[in-house]
């Protein structure tokens, strides 16, 4: 007996399914502005003349990155409440995601700050610019450009990475999913569909970060 493929439950879906990515999209949209600025601050802070200060940093990139980011985010959402902190779903989810995502790209924002020239600073410093002046407007900008192909495939990563929020009962992409194929017990059609449609964000996100960087970033990005 064959199995026959069923996608008419999918036109009153459609809401849900859409209202899961915007909650995904709202989520790496916050993850990643954050956890950007913070991995520029942890870089900097990781080439900072504190020894205690570089070894706070790099103990928490260890850390997370020899940790799996569900493991993070039951601690936050499940741990922190025994000591009183307890957080609503969807900032525990945000909270994880940042907190991963930082850990990530402050080794990414680092090679980027290495690969700009030692004489560029100096020639900064000699005109007369403060050591804050050099690393805002000389060394970020040009570090931002050399690392922005990697920081943008972290970002597709760290959404992709975001259906385990579902787990917390965050009501994004693969929680939505999770409840149509429970209703229709159609998992076939109710993954397939929700496939395509990560599919289609992670290009569009993709080709939006692009757009974005050839903005901003002086000369653009490849």
């Amino acid at each position: 007996m064959g199995y026959a493929l069923d996608f008419g439950w999918l036109e009153d879906a459609v809401f849900l399914i859409a209202n899961g990515a915007a909650m995904t999209m709202f989520l790496i949209a916050v993850s990643a502005v954050a956890g950007t600025v913070l991995s520029v601050l942890g870089a900097a802070a990781r080439r900072s003349r504190h020894a205690a200060l570089r070894r706070l940093i790099a103990g928490y990139v260890e850390l997370v990155r020899n940790t799996p980011f569900l493991v993070q985010l039951f601690f936050i959402f499940f741990g922190l409440p025994s000591l009183g902190i307890r957080l609503d779903p969807v900032v525990a989810a945000i909270l994880a995601m940042t907190l991963n995502m930082t850990a990530y790209t402050t080794e990414i924002v680092g090679a980027g700050l290495d690969a700009v020239p030692k004489g560029q600073r100096e020639a900064a410093l000699a005109l007369g610019l403060r050591p804050r002046q050099v690393f805002v407007k000389i060394v970020l900008p040009q570090a931002l450009k050399v690392i922005y192909p990697a920081l943008t495939s972290q970002i597709i990563i760290m959404m992709l990475e975001s259906a385990v929020v579902s787990q917390i009962a965050v009501r994004e992409l693969t929680y939505e999913a999770d409840m149509l194929q429970a209703r229709t017990f159609r998992a076939f059609e109710t993954y397939f569909v929700i496939t395509l449609v990560y599919l289609g964000m992670s290009i569009g996100l993709r080709r939006l970060l692009v757009a974005g960087g050839n903005r901003f970033l002086p000369g653009g990005v490849s």
